[in-house]
């Protein structure tokens, strides 16, 4: 049951071992996510780059590599330095937040950023055509059909993260463990 607005949802005194667990989590889920999007990307470009694109599942599910240089949906494509820039603000954001993390759901939610974050900027700065200007490797269409954009694992991360995140502020769960309850200080 939920203590006072504000109060810590574990019960534990001491929040040290929350905390390490919480960030031990959060290392793991953002480890998951940016191996699985590394090896993905190695075996398509090995394997499918320069070859027709590849039907999973008719109507919904296609293999297309292309080469990124702007962010979702390729907007701001001369805009790759900027994205760079970008993306370790939001590393070193997850990673400055993570040392108030206490929250089990914030925890996967900061992983998934931190993975899919890290996997395309891995792309940014290593890929052609030169060092921090990268082009990230996109191969999942999704329900081609709608034109909907190409994208990778890590742009699911990213979304799926986002997605989080949003419903974790919205129902008051705090980064610390903490839940805001929405009654004021004043009763």
């Amino acid at each position: 049951m939920q203590a006072a607005g504000g109060a810590p949802l574990s019960g534990e005194p001491d929040a040290q071992p929350v905390r390490a667990r919480r960030i031990a989590l959060l290392v793991a889920v953002a480890a998951v996510v940016y191996v699985l999007d590394v090896v993905s990307k190695l075996l398509v470009v090995e394997f499918l780059e320069h070859k027709a694109p590849v039907t999973v599942i008719p109507g919904a599910l296609v293999l297309n590599v292309i080469r990124n240089p702007g962010a979702a949906f390729s907007i701001g494509t001369g805009m790759t330095i900027v994205f760079t820039v970008i993306a370790v603000g939001v590393v070193v954001a997850i990673l400055r937040t993570a040392r108030q993390l206490r929250s089990l759901p914030w925890a996967i939610t900061l992983g998934l950023l931190l993975g899919g974050a890290v996997g395309n900027l891995t792309d940014r700065i290593f890929r052609s055509p030169a060092p921090f200007q990268g082009h990230v490797v996109d191969f999942l269409q999704a329900f081609p059909v709608t034109g909907f954009p190409v994208f990778n694992l890590a742009d699911s991360a990213i979304v799926c993260g986002g997605i989080l995140a949003v419903l974790l502020a919205w129902r008051g769960f705090q980064i610390d463990g903490t839940r805001q309850t929405g009654e004021s200080a004043d009763g």
